[in-house]
């Protein structure tokens, strides 16, 4: 299990933008599992109306953990991917304070300077969230 501390040497993210508060597991370069706990305290959520988290930050949730994946700790400098786009997109339910996002990543494929992840995103088992993302290597 690795936890905020080794979240933080990874992503360039951080309060109120990093959407990833635990990793439960990860393989460099394969894929890695993780988790997002959803809070009423979340600024994103301080809106009228039923508080759920969008779509968006599903997605970008899963790109963080992607992210993960592919800049795991170097001993050289590094370049990281650019986030370059997202396919086949599914959301199928809402996600709402007290939840707790499941993350779920995988290297499908890669060409070139061009990684491929699917992801998915649950709650209790159920899916809420799918795609394709796509990450570019810096020339």
């Amino acid at each position: 299990m690795l936890d905020i501390r080794y979240i933080l040497t990874v992503l360039p993210h951080r309060f109120p933008f990093l959407l990833v508060d635990r990793i439960v597991e990860l393989n460099p370069g394969i894929s890695a599992r993780g988790y997002k706990l959803i809070s009423c305290n979340e600024p994103w959520l301080q809106c009228p109306g039923l508080p759920s988290i969008s779509p968006a930050y599903m997605i970008e949730a899963l790109a963080q953990l992607s992210g993960c994946i592919v800049l795991a700790p170097r001993e050289v400098p590094f370049q990281p991917p650019y986030f370059a786009g997202i396919d086949k997109a599914r959301f199928r339910g809402l996600v709402l304070p007290g939840d707790r996002l499941e993350l779920d990543a995988r290297i499908a494929a890669q060409r070139r300077s061009i990684t491929k992840v699917a992801g998915m995103a649950s709650v209790n088992g159920r899916v809420v969230c799918s795609a394709s993302l796509s990450f570019a290597s810096p020339p």
